[in-house]
């Protein structure tokens, strides 16, 4: 796992994991605070929770099994001990369980019984960020070619391989650590927003050609809008940071445009966030992505005389940063030249 998160830039280390052992030797304590509040039932010789609201197909009541009657606990037995432990150890305000859909029927009756023994109240929440499935061509459970489970590991050397080949072909001219470095940046970054840009519940098609493709809604899109940007402003010679905090005058339709895109990137934030959303963050950088290259093939930048010059550099400069911190919070690298 240490091996995949450093591939991903993942910054999780050991002090910050804690698997389903760690809780184990304090099940016991959480059986015996379930039965202390009276919630405890026997049922069929397994140890068992209520939670109201929740049947069967027989719309009998639905049990949360806490012990089985084998004595063995149960995964609403560890997820119930973590809720304790992050709540009141941690103070955890806010716990965020991103689990496959087909466990949303669990996951609410174990946050229902976490309710119910007092564990979870108010300001603490519980919430489950469901996702759906990443499939094959043929519209099933992503495999090899030998019908095994594909590793992310693998996946994500051959996506750098890829990358590295296309990018050999498009700029022959970077040398060969450099194009390594954008080869890592470009195929782990598709790999990334190829999740992140579907809507978390759905399934999706993983496609290779699709996913690192320079056109498109695609990280490699986005990532040489930004290395074109950079470009810009090595050919004038201009160093960003000078012409940051000058006037920007809108002066063509495409300016307007661009600046009001620009201007929605708190509000495209926020909505991300609230909704636990990353696909619609993609869809911001993407939009914002074809509106400068709207703006830049109708606004001239290079050749336009001052102030108009500036104007549209400043322009340039904070649509780079943008792009490069919105792709920095989707855990994509934003190169400046590929």
């Amino acid at each position: 796992f240490n091996t995949v998160y450093g591939k991903l830039d993942v910054l999780l280390t050991d002090d910050d994991l804690a698997g389903e052992s760690i809780y184990q030797p304090v099940m016991v304590a959480t059986i015996e605070r379930l039965d202390n509040a009276g919630l405890l039932q026997e049922s069929d010789g397994a140890k068992v929770v209520f939670p109201p609201g929740f049947h069967n197909r027989d719309n009998e009541p639905l049990p949360l099994i806490i012990q089985a009657s084998t004595g063995g606990f149960n995964y609403a037995t560890s997820d119930l001990t973590c809720v304790i432990d992050r709540v009141e150890r941690l103070g955890a305000d806010l716990l965020l369980y991103v689990i496959g859909a087909p466990q949303a029927q669990h996951l609410q009756m174990v946050f229902e019984v976490a309710r119910m023994a007092g564990w979870l109240q108010p300001p603490a929440e519980a919430v489950h960020v469901s996702f759906g499935s990443v499939l094959g061509d043929d519209r099933k459970m992503l495999r090899s070619r030998t019908g095994d489970s594909v590793k992310l590991i693998d996946l994500l050397d051959e996506a750098v391989e890829r990358a590295a080949a296309a990018i050999a072909e498009k700029n022959p001219e970077l040398d060969g650590d450099a194009r390594a470095d954008v080869a890592r940046m470009i195929g782990i970054g598709a790999v990334k927003y190829s999740d992140l840009s579907t809507d978390r519940i759905k399934d999706y098609v993983f496609d290779w050609d699709r996913m690192l493709a320079f056109e498109g809604n695609t990280a490699p899109y986005l990532q040489y809008a930004h290395a074109r940007i950079c470009s810009i402003f090595r050919r004038s010679g201009v160093d960003r940071s000078d012409v940051r905090g000058s006037a920007i005058g809108l002066v063509e339709p495409q300016e307007r445009a661009l600046v009001q895109r620009l201007l929605a990137y708190p509000s495209a934030l926020a909505e991300t966030i609230n909704t636990y959303s990353p696909h619609k963050l993609c869809t911001y950088l993407f939009d914002l992505a074809q509106d400068f290259s709207s703006f830049y093939e109708h606004c001239p930048v290079m050749k336009a005389g001052e102030p108009v010059r500036t104007s549209r550099l400043a322009l340039c400069d904070v649509t780079a940063r943008t792009l490069e911190h919105g792709l920095g919070l989707l855990g994509i690298a934003a190169p400046e030249a590929m």
